[in-house]
């Protein structure tokens, strides 16, 4: 059983950093075996649960791999003086028994660099829209390899628009169809931190061999974390090159472009932007909506289409805030006993912040509701009241020029369809063009949305 842990860990050790290896690993020696079970050595209790918890898996797939995967892994304190059984043993519930087959495309597939990929984030999870579509379609090319000869893609975009997703569905796909290739998935955070504890222990060079021999796949996120480290940015210029000269690929992403990201030496930035650059916007109406239709499906409450709807009209911005809204109001719904409906998801959403810079159409609805004196009730109801279809027509008119809600969604809105809702524009568009009554009021009201003056609900 020592041979066969012997073996264990230098699988291991090629699958972890380095100092991973040194801190968790290492140490660990046999202290009891049997054909089924397996007692390692642990210095302390808080050692043994993170053993437990960060490697156990890992180990036991290990095992498993070398034909022994119905083991019993536990971990034992073993203080300094102390032989074989002595020390107390701390319990550790043994993983499922995993059968000794190549993983499933998607099933928790490991990154070299010893994270661990997201279940979900994979390309056919991964819902695009106009704001998306390039990126997504150049992230796949590069896994496939049927980039047209490019090996570097930088993806720019705002946090909780969809990078990690597409460079973890990279790695997915690399480790599903290649799975012979070494994939590292690293922030830029990670790299520097390891380049420096590596500096401090001596261990420079495996640093080095690490990343520029030792590495098929290299997926580098937040890269504009790099402003202003000099010397990490020097690193990663060097190891770009031998990456690219090995014919070796890389994905890098920042929260801007590489022109926009301050501090950065001219080396690195060049070659940051040597390959594709594809850039990852805010989501559209439709593109909400179908994430969130999809998100829906995971959840054990069933959410109708008129709330996704809802949600996606009321939250924009980023793709987080969006599930933000969902998760919350299927938890209100499930916590309280209640089916979730418009009114629970109303009930939520009014407690979320909304994006500073995009109004809702329920925002400005109450913006004309209170310039005019008419009621929400009265907006939507099929009243033919001059002095409410002249407000509903100015809504409607505002609602189709600050939002990219479309006009059968606006129509459902105002509880009208979605020829009504043309009708209206045009009709406010003509009394603007000659200078018609609601030119004044129209003017008005839409400096305040660009203001972003809508927050009350009443024009000042």
């Amino acid at each position: 059983m020592v041979c066969s842990w012997d073996k264990v860990k230098r699988k291991v050790r090629a699958l972890i950093p380095d100092h991973c290896y040194r801190m968790w690993i290492d140490p660990v020696t046999v202290v009891e075996s049997g054909p089924d079970h397996l007692t390692l050595s642990s210095p302390n209790a808080f050692t043994s649960k993170r053993l437990a918890s960060a490697y156990l898996p890992m180990l036991q797939e290990e095992f498993s791999k070398i034909g022994q995967g119905d083991i019993r892994i536990r971990f034992r304190v073993q203080k300094a003086g102390q032989g074989n059984g002595a020390g107390a043993a701390v319990p550790v519930s043994k993983p499922e028994p995993k059968p000794v087959q190549k993983p499933l495309p998607g099933l928790g597939l490991r990154f070299d660099s010893g994270r661990y990929f997201k279940k979900g984030f994979t390309f056919g999870q991964f819902v695009t829209g106009e704001n998306s579509e390039f990126a997504y379609c150049a992230a796949r090319a590069l896994a496939r390899d049927t980039g047209g000869g490019s090996s570097v893609l930088y993806l720019a975009g705002k946090t909780g628009l969809g990078k990690s997703h597409l460079s973890q569905a990279v790695g997915h796909d690399v480790a599903t169809h290649e799975p012979g290739k070494k994939v590292f998935y690293v922030t830029a955070e990670d790299f520097t931190n390891e380049l420096v504890f590596s500096l401090k222990a001596g261990t420079v060079q495996g640093f080095k061999e690490k990343y520029r021999t030792g590495c098929d796949f290299l997926i580098l996120e937040d890269v504009h974390f790099l402003s202003g480290k000099d010397a990490t940015q020097k690193e990663l210029a060097v190891t770009f090159d031998y990456l690219l000269d090995a014919d070796k690929k890389i994905i890098f992403s920042g929260g801007m472009g590489a022109d926009e990201i301050p501090k950065l030496n001219d080396r690195l930035r060049s070659r940051l932007s040597m390959g594709m650059v594809a850039g990852i916007g805010a989501p559209d109406f439709e593109t909400r909506k179908g994430i969130l239709r999809q998100k829906a499906q995971g959840l054990d409450a069933g959410v109708p289409d008129d709330v996704l709807e809802y949600i996606a009209g009321e939250l924009s911005g980023d793709v987080r805030r969006l599930e933000s809204g969902l998760f919350s109001v299927a938890a209100k719904g499930r916590l309280l006993g209640r089916p979730v409906d418009m009114a629970l998801a109303r009930s939520v959403l009014e407690l979320i912040p909304k994006a500073n810079n995009r109004p809702t159409a329920g925002q400005i609805t109450d913006l004309v509701c209170g310039a005019f004196s008419v009621s929400r009730d009265e907006m939507v109801s099929r009243s033919r009241k001059r002095r409410i279809v002249r407000p509903r027509q100015l809504a409607m008119y505002l609602t189709r020029k600050y939002t990219d809600l479309p006009l059968k969604e606006i129509g459902k809105t105002f509880n009208r369809y979605h020829a009504t809702v043309v009708y209206a524009v045009n009709s406010v568009e003509k009394e603007i063009r000659q200078q018609g009554q609601l030119c004044e009021q129209a003017g008005y009201l839409g400096k305040k949305i660009e203001a972003n003056g809508i927050r009350s609900g009443r024009a000042a």
